[in-house]
């Protein structure tokens, strides 16, 4: 199999914004080798997927040799604990990973869910635990989670995300510790964390649990996917430290259009190889 360079290995967040039949084919024009998908809603929505479709998307990735991964919705809670719900949260991740099955995705991205300040240990603990269902799961399907770090809000928010810091992130993977839940790094989430930063993070993490970084520019004080260059992200830096620790993985572009995510991967590649790294 030929070596992919590091523009190669930048793919691209595709969402719901086409269909993922249209997605794989753009991809391989464009020689984008890995993309995400969301399947909640049209027009990717999870009922339509029947074995005809699963048939033809395998078809389309296995022609074109590009990788798919699925991504699960950040607004539904994996730390529901309320009766029905929490159960219709079971059923929602089981379905990804039914579906990944289906269409041969090699990973899926999902999350710890969402507290709401006053009950953060219960809310964790109810992710937790449903974390470690769905990976053992997901284990029996032979189907990769990749658990994202999710975004800081403001400390008077009442609504927060998790895991967010790199101690919420390695309390997780402690408490689940399964072969089929990995990490996905959103390194413009780590960039404005107050006092951590995305050298930071990575360096209070166990970075062999990364299997993707996710990216996209951010302004350093609040939640915002800016293009390349519109934020304070040193991408040059970030290559560097990152590829400087062996990391052979893929990253994903999650930000603005798709073009807009095309054309960004030729500036960070040109501030990578500005950093000096080999980008070829």
């Amino acid at each position: 199999m030929t070596q992919l360079n590091l523009k190669q290995r930048i793919g691209i967040d595709l969402g719901r914004r086409v269909p993922v039949e249209e997605g794989i084919v753009w991809a391989a024009a464009n020689d984008v080798h890995f993309i995400d998908a969301q399947t909640d809603i049209a027009p990717n929505q999870l009922e339509s997927f029947d074995d005809e479709r699963c048939r033809h998307v395998r078809s389309l990735t296995d022609t074109h040799g590009v990788k798919l991964g699925l991504h699960t919705l950040s607004g539904v809670n994996v730390a529901e604990i309320s009766p029905f719900c929490r159960d219709a949260v079971d059923q929602y991740m089981r379905a990804y990973i039914d579906l990944a099955g289906k269409v041969g995705a090699g990973w899926i991205i999902v999350h710890g869910g969402y507290h709401f300040t006053a009950c953060r240990d219960l809310r964790m603990q109810a992710s937790i635990d449903r974390l470690r269902r769905i990976a053992d799961y997901a284990e029996s399907q032979n189907v990769l989670l990749l658990l994202e770090n999710l975004n800081w809000e403001p400390v008077l928010a009442e609504v927060n995300y998790m895991p967010v810091t790199p101690a919420e992130c390695m309390h997780f993977f402690r408490q689940i510790e399964s072969p089929a839940l990995r990490w996905s790094f959103t390194a413009n989430h780590a960039h404005f964390l107050p006092g951590v930063g995305i050298d930071g993070f990575i360096d209070a993490m166990d970075f062999s649990l990364c299997h993707e970084v996710r990216l996209a520019d951010n302004n350093g004080s609040y939640e915002i996917h800016q293009r390349p260059g519109e934020g304070t992200i040193d991408f040059g830096a970030m290559f560097t430290k990152i590829e400087g620790l062996g990391y052979k993985g893929h990253y994903m572009n999650g930000f603005a259009s798709i073009e807009d995510m095309l054309t960004g991967r030729d500036y960070m590649v040109a501030r990578a190889s500005e950093a000096g790294l080999v980008v070829e």
